[in-house]
């Protein structure tokens, strides 16, 4: 089992979880610099669309030194996707590489990944050890194009490369874990979790809910600590994910549910600083909000900006008075606009 820096993060483990669509680049760099969590995720990127030459979707893959340790997050449903996409994650930097085994979204599950790969186990073997086998191929001086990635991802990684500074002969074995839930309809995460230590993953992190349930109704934390329990056979970390708050409450989850550490992921909706258990003032959130925006503006190059709304939002939830600036902020299409607003 490779570990790579999961065993030398502190314990416990208080980490940023993936989501679709929140955790880009400029969302990743503001928690990474005013939170500090132990560790952060990409959201997640299709193995397959890597493999197909997709090149927009390196835009998943930028960050900023300053979010390591950093696990690219891979999903779908064909095991040599994986081992292509995992060889590009490698030959960019990351730290560790994250299979997601947990998204609930019909179109995901629909072709056989996300969380619909609980259903299939001999398929999720496969996939982590074709994820390996790329980092393996990628770590023992095989080039990209021999190991099979389009020119174009290959072309536009080596620039990436250069521009973060890494030398040919930086080529390392990477860590492999898992993000996963207790089951589809039904909780079946003990079952489930035997199947997956058999591949000797780094990490195991559960989300306490099924596929059926997506993000409705609780989460099953006692589940969680029974699946936690039989990781805790093995080297294997187990991580638990689901309704936790903040900081205080990730604290005493990990001493009544006996995981290795938290993956909080809404929680961290418009304040970045939830990993240090700071309470930040409205002037100093509207200051990293508008950050924020100029960061998001910088990386997806004016594409896309509108997802900034969101955000803007959860800066500004909770303060008396902010009814009108929200309704303002909640048509911002423009970063010169989001400026006219906030600085004014």
């Amino acid at each position: 089992m490779e570990t790579g820096f999961w065993q030398s993060l502190p314990r416990p483990i208080f980490g940023l979880s993936p989501m679709d669509g929140v955790t880009d680049a400029a969302y990743r760099f503001v928690v990474a610099k005013y939170g500090k969590p132990h560790i952060i995720m990409t959201e997640f990127t299709a193995a397959e669309g890597i493999r197909a030459g997709a090149e927009r979707l390196l835009v998943d893959f930028l960050y900023d030194p300053i979010e390591r340790p950093i696990a690219a997050q891979l999903f779908g449903s064909d095991p040599d996707a994986f081992r292509i996409a995992s060889a590009v994650s490698a030959a960019l930097g990351f730290d560790g590489i994250d299979i997601n085994m947990g998204c609930p979204a019909k179109n995901i599950a629909d072709r056989g990944a996300g969380a619909s790969l609980i259903l299939d186990p001999p398929r999720a073997k496969a996939i982590i050890r074709s994820t390996r086998e790329g980092i393996r191929q990628w770590a023992e001086g095989a080039s990209l194009l021999e190991i099979g990635v389009p020119e174009n991802i290959a072309q536009a990684v080596e620039v990436r490369r250069a521009s973060l500074g890494l030398s040919s002969g930086d080529r390392r074995i990477l860590p492999v874990s898992v993000k996963t839930r207790v089951g589809v309809t039904d909780i079946v995460i003990e079952e489930w979790v035997r199947h997956l230590l058999e591949e000797e993953p780094a990490a195991i992190t559960i989300h306490g809910r099924t596929l059926k349930q997506l993000y409705t109704g609780l989460a099953d934390w006692d589940a969680i600590a029974r699946a936690a329990a039989i990781i805790h056979t093995t080297d294997t970390l187990a991580l638990g994910n689901g309704d936790v708050q903040s900081l205080e409450d990730a604290e005493e989850r990990v001493k009544q549910y006996g995981v290795d550490g938290i993956l909080v992921g809404r929680a961290t909706y418009g304040n970045p600083w939830l990993f240090t258990g700071y309470e930040a003032s409205f002037e100093e959130k509207m200051a990293v909000a508008l950050e924020h925006a100029h960061y998001l503006d910088k990386v997806m190059e004016g594409k896309a900006f509108i997802r900034m709304r969101k955000h803007l939002m959860d800066y500004t939830k909770g303060f008396e008075g902010a009814r009108e600036l929200r309704q303002r902020l909640m048509k911002i299409t423009t970063l010169t606009e989001v400026e006219e607003i906030l600085l004014h």
